[in-house]
């Protein structure tokens, strides 16, 4: 197998305050993690049983909690981004990075209501791809190939490159397949505002199952959509689009079907 099964998660103590966010133990400082463990254990199953030595949520948070203790032991408590990797030989390993802390629930962004609320005054822009993709999969997996590529086309550096964008270039890309059904972004699941509910792209379409989408599925703040219902051409210039993963939690965009102004959000975080 070429690729490593993926989870990232965000250690950030604003989480601890979060009833949603709890599991056994009771307030966790990590993003759904025990839906990370959950996912990692389904995604294994479907590839090679090796994959499943170890793989429980304690064993994932003893290991989190290890790389947060010696990046924090001297830095205070730092708000990280948790990359963890199961390779197909059964391992574990984690490595973290700084992010923004949350200053407030990161899931308030799904109870928008494009309709009636006042808009936020950092919004994300968001481009659609210029070609369709055919070869993204529901597992969270290493393989970035076909999201750089996207980012790649629309002015974006690949995930974890250090060179800046172009100065034209957008927040994120939306991708789509072969059928012009949209999937998700480069980083995030995406939902647009349909019928006075927030609608995403099933995972028959090609998305990767986020944590992040499973919970706001469950807590019905977003609907999963009708076959070919979110293809291309109903998609409108400078629409909302609320856009979420395990990282960065949920933020709102407006699509750019043209090269437009723009207002950044300097601290969008990649899951």
């Amino acid at each position: 197998m070429s690729y490593a099964l993926l989870a990232s998660t965000r250690y950030d103590p604003l989480l601890m305050s979060c009833a949603w966010n709890n599991d056994v133990d009771g307030p966790s400082p990590y993003l759904l993690l025990h839906y990370q463990a959950d996912r990692l254990i389904a995604s294994a199953a479907l590839n090679d049983q090796t994959f499943r030595h170890g793989t429980t949520l304690s064993n994932v948070k003893a290991l989190c909690d290890k790389v947060v203790r010696e990046h924090n032991d001297s830095r205070g408590e730092t708000a990280l981004k948790v990359r963890v990797v199961l390779n197909p030989s059964g391992e574990l390993s984690a490595t973290t990075t700084p992010v923004k802390a949350f200053t407030g629930d990161p899931t308030l962004p799904s109870l928008f209501n494009p309709s009636t609320d006042l808009p936020p005054t950092l919004v994300l822009t968001i481009h659609i791809d210029t070609q369709p993709t055919s070869d993204t999969i529901s597992l969270k997996t290493t393989n970035r190939r076909a999201y750089d590529d996207a980012r790649i086309r629309v002015g974006l550096q690949p995930l974890g490159s250090l060179d800046p964008p172009a100065s034209d270039a957008p927040d994120d890309v939306i991708l789509y397949n072969t059928r012009n059904v949209v999937t998700e972004s480069s980083v995030c699941n995406v939902a647009f505002y349909r019928n006075r509910r927030w609608v995403t792209p099933p995972l028959a379409a090609g998305c990767i199952s986020g944590v992040l989408r499973r919970w706001l599925i469950e807590q019905h703040r977003i609907f999963e959509a009708v076959e070919d219902e979110l293809t291309l051409d109903s998609i409108k210039d400078d629409e909302w689009v609320l856009v979420s993963n395990g990282v960065i939690g949920c933020q709102l965009g407006r699509v750019k079907l043209h090269t437009s102004t723009k207002t950044r959000v300097n601290h969008y975080a990649k899951d």
